[in-house]
C-alpha cells in the first residue's frame, strides 16, 4: 500500500504544482490589476497545496528502507519536497494532462481553472473523510481556498460566456481545446483504485455526475455547453505527458538542477 499511497499523494501534488505554475505565467500580465493579483494568489494557493502533499510523500518515502546506490547498506539521504518538484523528469510526474496545457488566452485560463476547481472541490470534500489522517488534514485545509477558486472562476466563465461576441467566441474556442482532457479526471488508475479500496481515496468515477451538474449550472447561465462526444486524451496520471510538461519543467527546474547542492 505504501507505494500506491506515495503515487497517489504525488498525483494530488503534481496537479496542484503544474496548474499553479501555469497560472503564475499571468503574473504581471493579467487583464486588470485586481485579476492579475487574483490569479497570482490562486497560483500560490495551489503551490502551497502541492508543498503539503510533497512533504507527506517525502515522509512516506523516507520511512522505507532504501539501500545506498553503492550497495553498502547505508541509507540514502533523506528525500525532501524539492526532490519531487525539481529532480523528476516528466515521466515521473502524475498530473492530469489538463493542467499542463499552454496557458493560452484569459478565456482558456479561466475555463481550465473552473473545470479543475469544480473537480477538486468535490474530490477534496471526499478526501477530508479519508482514513489517512494526513491526506484528510491537507484536503480539509485546502477546501477554503478551493471554494474561492471555484467561485472566482465561475463568475468569470459567466462574465465571458455571456459577455461580448468576442468573449463568448473565445470561451467556445477554449471549451473545444480543453474538453478532450476532462474525462481523465474521472478515469481511475491503479493507485487511485488501491486507495479507494483502502478507504484513503475517492471513487473518481462517481464524481463525474455531481461535477457535470455544477458545470452545467454555470454553463447554462453563461450560454455555453460541453460537446457531447469529445476526443479523450489520457495518460498523464501514468507519466505519459505532452511536450508541454517538458517545457514547464525545463523552466521551473533549471536553477535547482544547475546548482543541486545550493541551500536557500
Amino acid at each position: 500500500m505504501n507505494e500506491h499511497l506515495i503515487d497517489y499523494t504525488l498525483h494530488l501534488a503534481d496537479n496542484a504544482l503544474i496548474l499553479g505554475h501555469r497560472n503564475s505565467e499571468w503574473c504581471g500580465h493579467g487583464p486588470v490589476l485586481e485579476q492579475d493579483i487574483a490569479i497570482t494568489n490562486i497560483s500560490l494557493d495551489l503551490i502551497g497545496q502541492a508543498r503539503n502533499f510533497y512533504q507527506y510523500a517525502a515522509e512516506l518515502t523516507n520511512a522505507r528502507p532504501i539501500l545506498h546506490p553503492a550497495g553498502d547498506g547505508d541509507l540514502a539521504r533523506a528525500v525532501t519536497e524539492d526532490d519531487f518538484a525539481y529532480f523528476r523528469d516528466s515521466p515521473g510526474f502524475k498530473n492530469i494532462l489538463l493542467v499542463e496545457q499552454p496557458k493560452g488566452d484569459w478565456a482558456l485560463t479561466i475555463l481550465r481553472q473552473f473545470l479543475f476547481s469544480a473537480y477538486q472541490k468535490i474530490l477534496f470534500e471526499k478526501l477530508k473523510e479519508s482514513k489517512d489522517a494526513q491526506i484528510a488534514a491537507i484536503a480539509g485545509k485546502a477546501l477554503k481556498e478551493i471554494t474561492y477558486h471555484l467561485r472566482w472562476s465561475s463568475e468569470w466563465v459567466i462574465r465571458l460566456g455571456d459577455g461580448t461576441e468576442d468573449s463568448h467566441a473565445r470561451m467556445v474556442k477554449a471549451i473545444d481545446e480543453l474538453c478532450g482532457y476532462i474525462d481523465e479526471m474521472f478515469s481511475p488508475v491503479e493507485c487511485e483504485l488501491e486507495m479507494l479500496n483502502n478507504g484513503v481515496g475517492a471513487d473518481v468515477i462517481t464524481l463525474k455526475e455531481p461535477w457535470m451538474l455544477n458545470v452545467n449550472e454555470v454553463f447554462d447561465e453563461a450560454g455555453l455547453a460541453i460537446p457531447s462526444t469529445p476526443l479523450v486524451h489520457k495518460g498523464g496520471k501514468e507519466g505519459k505527458h505532452s511536450e508541454h510538461l517538458d517545457d514547464i519543467l525545463k523552466e521551473s527546474q533549471s536553477v535547482a538542477r544547475a546548482y543541486p547542492a545550493a541551500t536557500w
